[in-house]
């Protein structure tokens, strides 16, 4: 990991394309502004960890099946 230390205004560029520049500090936070090409996704981890909690979810067989019977299939 790499730990560098940024004032506001500051700058940090990655290969590829991407900016990221400190916008703001204060003793509980930093606001961040991220620049990169729209091909390049960017999430925070809380959404990543909670993406990849419901699709566990979702592959749990046991959950599947309470799905299927709960939620019979709609006559025509």
């Amino acid at each position: 990991m790499l730990i560098l230390s940024r004032k506001p205004g500051d700058a940090i560029i990655i290969e590829g394309g991407i900016r990221i520049v400190v916008l703001a500090c204060d003793r509980k936070s930093v606001r961040i502004g991220i620049e990169a090409p729209a091909s390049v996704s960017i999430l925070r981890s809380e959404i990543v960890a909670a993406i990849a909690e419901e699709n566990q979810r979702a592959a749990d067989t046991t959950d599947a099946k309470t799905f299927l019977t709960t939620h019979p299939k709609p006559e025509n």
